[in-house]
């Protein structure tokens, strides 16, 4: 970051640009996506997904103008813009923001037999989060995306899976569909592709599907700079030389296994995938905030998570000597009374 800063003092995409075609091609080589569209933030990649989805809806799959409609599921987190609020259904997230934007069908999460009751000839897309982190660390049933995944291929549904939270190696696999052997046909990410060090996100589809966008119809000013992809480059690499995704499954088993065994009469469940750990407090525990507080105190940082979820989500590079030291901390505060 500090090296590509040194080299500009403008970092729009209008200007010169080494940076993006490197990022383009080691991010495809990464993921089997044929194409990468670069966008900063993570919400402003699903926005451009949903875009992306109206247009196929109308040019590929035939549907009216303007009455395609996106499934979306309960509890789900994408953002905070206008339209990504429209289909949230959290409260505290709309409450004083509308008019909402229409087109948008919510569905229980991991109900696959509700999927199919609301495909109608004007669905265009399924947008889900593979694990919903933001929720609680919610994991669906076993197959679910694999069922999804076959469901959208017999009805000409697109799937578009969020990972903006769970991808490049968060639960212990390049994506969090990895776990299932799905590939959706729009992949987003954000947050991990720069390593936390400055905003990038990116939208991956195949040719056939990207290139339904032309000059001019989508773009933004700074997504795909020079600065932002050169960061993207080097967290690509680290994940990569560094076997991060292997870590992530190694450590993140021992810390779940190890965090089921403390005996708390206040955890529920302890679930995850990889290093996307939820804890999840029984109702008589008060809720998660103090515990959230007392770990502050003792060095560890977590999320409380809807009232009553720690969400446990340490850097990839974290070892076992790391995890020891925070388990001693974590102990004392999952068994107070």
């Amino acid at each position: 970051m500090v090296d590509q800063a040194k080299r500009i003092t403008l970092t729009s995409r209008a200007f010169h640009n080494d940076q993006l075609a490197h990022f383009y091609k080691e991010l495809s080589d990464l993921t089997g996506y044929e194409m990468v569209l670069p966008m900063n933030s993570g919400v402003e990649a699903v926005e451009s997904a949903i875009k992306l989805a109206r247009k196929w809806a109308y040019q590929t799959k035939g549907i009216p103008h303007y009455q395609a409609e996106i499934i979306t599921v309960e509890g789900n987190f994408h953002g905070r813009t206008i339209t990504v609020i429209s289909f949230s259904t959290e409260d505290d997230y709309k409450d004083g923001f509308g008019p909402f934007t229409p087109g948008f069908k919510n569905i229980p999460y991991g109900d696959v037999e509700e999927f199919i009751k609301a495909i109608t000839p004007h669905t265009a897309g399924i947008l889900i989060e593979p694990i919903q982190g933001e929720a609680g660390v919610i994991v669906p049933p076993a197959g679910y995306l694999q069922q999804v995944r076959e469901i959208c291929a017999q009805n000409q549904i697109l799937m578009i899976a969020d990972e903006i939270q769970t991808g490049l190696g968060r639960t212990g696999k390049l994506f969090a569909c990895d776990h299932e052997f799905v590939r959706p046909d729009m992949m987003i990410l954000g947050k991990a592709l720069s390593g936390g060090f400055y905003p990038v996100s990116a939208v991956l589809a195949d040719r056939q599907l990207m290139s339904l966008f032309k000059p001019g119809e989508h773009g933004s000013t700074f997504g795909g700079n020079p600065l932002g992809a050169a960061v993207a480059r080097a967290a690509i690499d680290v994940i990569k030389s560094e076997n991060l995704i292997q870590n992530s499954a190694e450590i993140g088993e021992y810390f779940s296994d190890r965090l089921a065994e403390i005996p708390s009469k206040h955890v529920k469940e302890v679930r995850g995938k990889g290093l996307l750990i939820g804890a999840e407090l029984k109702q008589s525990a008060g809720g998660g905030r103090r515990f959230a507080e007392a770990l502050q105190k003792n060095g560890i940082l977590v999320k409380e998570t809807h009232e009553n979820v720690l969400r446990f989500a340490p850097p990839l590079i974290i070892d076992r000597e790391t995890v020891d030291w925070a388990l001693e901390r974590i102990f004392p505060v999952l068994t107070m009374p």
